[in-house]
């Protein structure tokens, strides 16, 4: 089965220009079979596939929950909860890893750091957290190997990270803009249907094959060595963030249970599965 398992929409990702629709279309032409819509802090993306296109278009075609955590102190993180349950404390933003990695993992899910030897503060390996807590990486179920917006150097890093710490490697085209959907790509041994069903395949680390081919047409490419003020503002961004939501981070992890299920149909699932 054919996944892009890092998409950013622009019902979702304020800085995606690629509709839903659109992202589907593409993939499909290029023999995808499914997406894991990973907008930042948000499952705006998904609630608009399920509240508004689920079973009334691309039937053929698997759509997936995840998100694209910012944490405060390593980087981007793709977490993927189990069907059915939505955790509203994800798109809070500015969790420590090490927090993050607790509630994902007591909650059912799974996650692992996009691009993690990419751009500064942004990705795992160039954020002070790994070279003050390298060993951390040992708590993550998977690692994106390959991502068709980073450059090469980056994605043999992260290919050599996932097979040091032997875990599972994913790929993603990380798209915002229409012609670098379908650039990158993970494939798995059988076909899911659903969020738990790719868990478990994770889990067990069965063997997956990630790649593609790389976008030349990133911001970073078109301006060069000034994107580096992008990676200094990122820091900025994220840390402001932190700051200003943390009461309502903790807010909400005291008034909200988050294993709060969808709708009742995905209430019987959960029963059915013991989840």
């Amino acid at each position: 089965m054919k996944l892009d398992m890092h998409c950013h929409v622009k019902e979702g990702s304020v800085d995606s220009r690629v509709s839903l629709d659109e992202y589907i279309t593409k993939l499909k032409e290029h023999g995808f079979d499914g997406m894991l819509i990973t907008d930042h802090d948000t499952y705006k993306g998904y609630r608009h596939w399920k509240n508004t296109m689920k079973g009334k278009m691309h039937e053929d075609f698997v759509v997936l929950k995840g998100i694209e955590y910012d944490t405060c102190d390593a980087g981007h993180i793709i977490c993927i909860m189990p069907q059915g349950v939505k955790m509203r404390l994800l798109e809070i933003r500015g969790m420590p890893v090490s927090m993050l990695i607790d509630f994902v993992h007591k909650n059912g899910g799974i996650l692992g750091p996009a691009h993690p030897c990419g751009e500064k503060y942004m990705s795992f390996t160039n954020t002070k957290k790994y070279f003050r807590s390298p060993e951390i990486i040992k708590r993550f179920d998977f690692v994106e190997a390959f991502n068709a917006c980073e450059p090469v150097a980056s994605n043999e890093g992260a290919r050599k990270l996932a097979l040091k710490y032997k875990k599972p490697g994913i790929g993603g085209s990380d798209s915002h803009k229409l012609n670098c959907v379908s650039k990158g790509y993970t494939i798995l041994p059988e076909r899911v249907t659903c969020e738990t069903e790719l868990i478990s395949l994770i889990r067990k680390k069965v063997p997956i094959e990630a790649g593609g081919t790389l976008y030349d047409k990133t911001t970073k490419d078109r301006i060069g060595k000034a994107s580096s003020l992008l990676a200094y503002s990122f820091w900025f961004y994220n840390k402001g963030g932190e700051l200003l939501k943390r009461r309502k981070r903790k807010k909400k992890g005291e008034v909200e249970n988050p294993m709060d299920p969808i709708d009742p149909m995905e209430i019987e699932y959960l029963r059915e599965h013991q989840l």
